[in-house]
């Protein structure tokens, strides 16, 4: 990189002794291409290990890399690095902060590990230096921002680029300050963290540090950045939501702008796949778990699906339009799209064929990828024999996806995803929501609050039962209060009143399971009939009042869909006896989560929501304090 490109960034005298350091190569990529070879050590190599020398371990292999004919793939030797742990994030720093912090967790300050991160830094032979912008440079939304990684990971600084983007060496300008950096230092989770996922978060006031001690890029090169720009709208009073997006055009010309939240596993990417057909070019609807009967929906036209966001969704005040519906614009460079429910060849054929014949070399994590073949996204790595990794992930860069939205976009509709159990009468859950729910913009507010992780996740490692994503679902990467964020979206619902709210659930409905099939047949409807504004007879109060409203009839296609997907205390298999259950489930949860926003900041409004939900409060109750539907 040499003194000059060093000297024309304004860093910190700690960063500029690393890198202005006596005996080390400072690489700082020209290209991609770049990246890539020295991803495998080099141009002419097959496989590369990721190896680090670990004080009392000896030489440890974290990673190893194969290069393949449409890309590398990484795996991992160790089964916990490959899905997200979601108590990944300490904080080390003294400002106001609900989330853990390293005194707490490990017993010691993080300063003395701070230094010593920095002083293995300097003892590597080689750095790679990579600048990047965090968010949407296109838009002027982009933070300057830096990596600073061991150069034989280099694998980790392209995922990063892959998913934000990066500058060029010969176009970094003068004075450029980072406002966040990226220290990545792998062996220090043997030496301090007994070998689990540690990202710490040091949030100094004019820079955001993030020290990953791991090499799975989930809570660092994916999530760590999405912290980095909550900490920044935190500061100025605005959001990235965790939401996909997409703008539908029906076969009719009709135009809808449908935004999808919840947690990992909610249906988020899926919202922006089209649905996926039996041989006969239907969709199974839902297979009875109970009576094995199956309800398949014909769909001769499918939508045009043209994606905006896939997970990050800035919501940034500057983005804001004359009207009163929330506007958008993608906070990411490429996607990191988990395809575990693509099990064989002729799933999903347009994602298949952009990852067998990409537009450049891909990276591939969790897959059986061997040297010089091609790598297929249906074929995990398995984490035992007979035992398949449940998190296959790619990182696919945004401007290879075909018919993309670019720039931002007003949003009609935002949905809330939830993974859903199984549920009967005998075995009652609060698999109890049907396939669609209108819900009030205060009911909006509160499943934001509770953001329920759901069943069967497989993205992150502990999915047993029903837990709280958190505030917003993005609060696993939030690093500050609680309450601040509730606020945050309590204000950007109170100035979009004309974006509407649903719920969507995925996995099952009552005693069917449904995959995303639901909510792909949802997202269909709703284009299809331009939106989500009913005749008040066209809608039902839910039995349990947390799910708003749920439709009387809905039919796609001409194909009636039946009641008892839309109110799952019509099915007989779950009944008012199962139904009634499962809502008590869902409501003790709900009261038990809500508390935790009852503090003194809390916006007054938002006490008036919560304390409805205490006292038993009807649909009406909700709607009143918000009145807009």
């Amino acid at each position: 990189m040499g003194i000059r490109s060093i000297n024309k960034m304004v860093l910190p005298a700690e960063l500029r002794s690393i890198l202005l350091s006596d005996d080390i190569e400072i690489i700082t990529p020209e290209t991609r291409e770049e990246l890539m070879e020295l991803a495998l050590g080099g141009p002419d190599n097959e496989t590369f290990d990721v190896n680090f020398e670990v004080k009392g371990k000896g030489l440890v292999r974290e990673a190893y890399v194969a290069r393949c004919k449409n890309g590398v793939v990484i795996n991992f030797d160790d089964m916990n690095m490959r899905r997200r742990d979601p108590d990944a994030m300490v904080i080390a720093d003294d400002l106001p902060t609900d989330k853990v912090t390293h005194t707490e967790r490990f017993g010691v300050p993080f300063d003395q590990i701070r230094l010593e991160t920095f002083e293995w830094l300097k003892s590597q032979k080689a750095l790679i230096c990579m600048p990047f912008l965090a968010g949407n440079d296109e838009m002027g939304l982009g933070y300057a921002s830096l990596l600073v990684a061991p150069a034989n990971a280099a694998f980790f600084a392209v995922m990063l680029a892959d998913l934000q983007g990066f500058l060029p060496k010969k176009k970094i300008p003068n004075f450029y300050r980072p406002r966040a950096v990226v220290y990545l230092a792998p062996p220090f989770r043997h030496i301090y963290y007994e070998g689990k996922q540690v990202v710490v978060h040091n949030r100094l006031y004019e820079m955001h540090e993030v020290f990953a001690y791991n090499l799975y890029p989930g809570p660092s090169a994916k999530k760590g950045i999405y912290s980095v720009l909550l900490n920044m709208g935190e500061q100025e009073g605005w959001i990235t939501l965790h939401a996909s997006t997409v703008k539908i055009i029906t076969p009719y010309e009709l135009t809808v702008t449908i935004m999808h939240e919840g947690a990992s596993g909610g249906g988020k990417s899926e919202m922006n796949e089209q649905f996926h057909r039996q041989r006969d070019g239907r969709l199974l609807l839902g297979t009875n778990i109970v009576t094995g009967e199956k309800i398949l929906l014909t769909m001769m036209d499918a939508c045009e699906l043209k994606p905006v966001t896939d997970d990050m969704a800035l919501c940034h005040p500057s983005l804001q339009r004359s009207g009163n519906k929330l506007v958008v614009a993608d906070a990411e460079d490429g996607w990191f799209l988990r395809v575990n429910h693509i099990t064989q060849y002729g799933t999903e054929p347009e994602l298949e064929k952009q990852t067998i014949h990409p537009g450049q070399p891909l990276i591939f994590l969790n897959m059986d990828g061997t040297p010089g073949s091609t790598c297929l996204i249906w074929e995990p790595v398995m984490d035992a024999p007979g035992k398949p990794c449940p998190n296959p992930r790619l990182i696919m860069p945004r401007h290879l996806f075909n018919g993309v939205e670019e720039g931002a976009v007003e949003v009609d509709v935002r949905s809330f995803g939830i993974r859903t159990p199984p549920t009967t009468r005998e075995n009652p859950g609060y698999g109890i929501v049907g396939m669609m729910h209108v819900l009030p913009p205060a009911l909006a507010w509160l499943w934001r609050l509770v953001a329920p992780r759901g069943h069967a996740n497989p993205s992150i490692m502990d999915s047993d039962g029903m837990q709280s994503e958190g505030v917003g679902s993005y609060w696993p990467f939030a690093t500050g209060k609680m309450v601040d964020q509730a606020n945050l979206l309590l204000e950007q619902i109170m100035r979009t009143l004309s974006t509407r709210y649903l719920l969507i659930p995925n996995q099952h409905i009552g005693a069917y399971y449904v995959g995303f099939a639901g909510q792909w047949a949802t997202r269909e409807f709703i284009a299809r009939r331009g939106g989500v504004r009913f005749k008040r007879e066209a809608l039902t109060e839910s039995r349990c009042p947390l799910l708003g409203y749920a439709l009387q009839s809905m039919r796609i296609d001409g194909t009636q869909i039946p009641k008892a997907f839309l109110q799952v205390d019509q099915q007989p298999e779950v009944g008012i006896e199962g139904y009634d259950a499962g809502a008590e489930i869902l409501t003790a949860f709900f009261k038990q989560e809500v508390k935790k926003f009852l503090t003194p900041e809390l916006l007054p409004l938002g006490r008036r929501i919560i304390d409805t939900c205490l006292n038993n409060g009807g649909i009406s109750d909700y709607f009143t304090l918000i009145p807009k539907l």
